[in-house]
């Protein structure tokens, strides 16, 4: 059994580096050289990356690239993207290349409210937790001001502030919602100091006001990653005329996309791949923009099922007027102020790339790339299938795992043009040519 550690965070790097190598790694030394090779060059860029987080030993890369031509309200935009999948950033620089001459993508912002709450047990009756609340509300919003003062100079703060009965869930279960208006930040730590300063007054006051075995007791203060009324709408439409797609007429692609649509509304376990489609578009941007790509997957997948059964986040049909109308609406809570958008060079220079969008834009742009990666999704899977245009892009993967030469990189890459990609064709492929 390996021997546990104590005082691991006080050791220096090389230490740290040391120890997790001797104590687990199957080659220690080609363990520490890796970590070498990836740590920058720059002491001063490698210090910042250190301090991101807590025992750092190296740097994990991942590919910075963008997908270009989105016409997205009339602007051109080249939209970064963060990601290892090998089609993703062709598919959507596919699908706005598409969709450029058919008048772009279309975006309106539906809301940007952001939630947290105090949660609270009480016991007693809840006319009485109700009336305490009503007469010490006022004292309560006078006593966030001083922590709310700059976020409303910049047009924001605390828009509303209630108490909710939730005994209809769990007993004795009540809790203080607070919505929020963060403007360009994501918000986080500003809604997280003012729930816990309005947590510690209420429980300073209601221990002054109810006896000590009746006194709400607060349990925990924390925002909510679940934003339904924090959302953007994207979406394309275009005449029927216009859609042929890989040989397929427009009528006929139209029909076969708006039904694959919507069994990715009535079937879960479609959704649920559909849906992780249209989220490599939108964590790719939320990555490369230094938002928290965690806290937007946990949000949008409760969004998703939000009527009580996981449905898909698009919608398409066939309008009156014979159009193709295809949208998405999400939740994003995104900033582009605070954070790593202060500190990351990558996440400066993709913002810089994208105009140093504000917050509502940068939700209109994730928001666009999530609906066209989407597009391009359903697109193949009712048209050629999915793997001809994944495989192909994941060939050179295949082919560096097989310890390709630039040469030989090069033939197969020409073989395989008229040829089905696979793990197995590619090893015979590879061994015929080296035979």
């Amino acid at each position: 059994m390996k021997e546990m550690v104590s005082g691991f965070s006080k050791k220096t790097k090389a230490e740290k580096a040391q120890w997790v190598a001797e104590t687990f790694a199957s080659n220690p030394a080609q363990t520490l050289e890796v970590f070498k090779t990836y740590t920058h060059p720059d002491p001063k860029v490698q210090e910042l990356h250190d301090e991101f987080i807590e025992n750092t030993l190296a740097n994990y890369y991942l590919p910075f690239a963008v997908a270009p031509n989105f016409l997205i309200d009339h602007k051109v935009f080249a939209i970064p993207m963060v990601i290892e999948e090998s089609s993703v950033v062709a598919a959507a620089s596919k699908a706005a290349k598409f969709w450029a001459d058919k008048g772009g993508f279309h975006t309106k912002i539906v809301g940007t409210e952001k939630v947290g709450h105090v949660h609270l047990n009480y016991f007693g009756p809840s006319e009485k937790l109700f009336a305490f609340f009503e007469a010490q509300q006022a004292a309560f919003e006078e006593a966030l001001k001083p922590l709310t003062a700059s976020m409303k100079k910049r047009g924001g703060g605390i828009r509303s502030l209630q108490l909710v009965d939730n005994t209809h869930k769990l007993e004795g279960y009540y809790h203080i919602a607070l919505s929020f208006e963060t403007k360009d930040a994501m918000g986080a730590n500003f809604i997280n100091s003012c729930l816990e300063q309005l947590a510690h007054d209420f429980s300073t006051k209601a221990n002054e006001a109810f006896s000590a075995e009746e006194a709400p007791e607060v349990v925990m203060s924390i925002l909510s990653n679940y934003v339904p009324h924090c959302t953007v709408r994207a979406w394309v439409s275009c005449p029927l005329e216009q859609l042929a797609y890989e040989g397929v007429d427009g009528a006929t692609f139209a029909k076969k996309f708006c039904r694959a649509v919507a069994i990715a509304q009535a079937e879960p376990y479609r959704a649920v791949t559909h849906n992780k489609g249209i989220m490599n578009g939108i964590d790719a941007v939320v990555i490369a923009s230094g938002n928290d790509f965690r806290a937007v997957e946990a949000g949008v997948h409760a969004f998703a099922s939000r009527d009580g059964q996981y449905r898909s986040l698009t919608k398409a049909f066939i309008t009156k007027t014979q159009e193709l109308h295809f949208e998405l609406e999400v939740p994003l809570a995104l900033g582009t102020v605070g954070g790593l958008t202060a500190l990351h060079p990558l996440v400066k220079q993709a913002l810089d790339i994208l105009g140093r969008p504000s917050a509502e834009d940068l939700m209109r742009i994730t928001a666009v790339a999530g609906l066209a990666q989407n597009f391009a999704a359903v697109s193949s899977l009712v048209t050629t299938g999915i793997q001809k245009g994944h495989m192909k892009m994941h060939l050179l993967n295949l082919l560096n795992a097989e310890g390709a030469s630039a040469e030989e990189k090069e033939a197969l890459v020409a073989y395989f043009k008229d040829n089905t990609v696979s793990s197995a064709a590619v090893k015979q492929a590879l061994n015929r040519l080296r035979q």
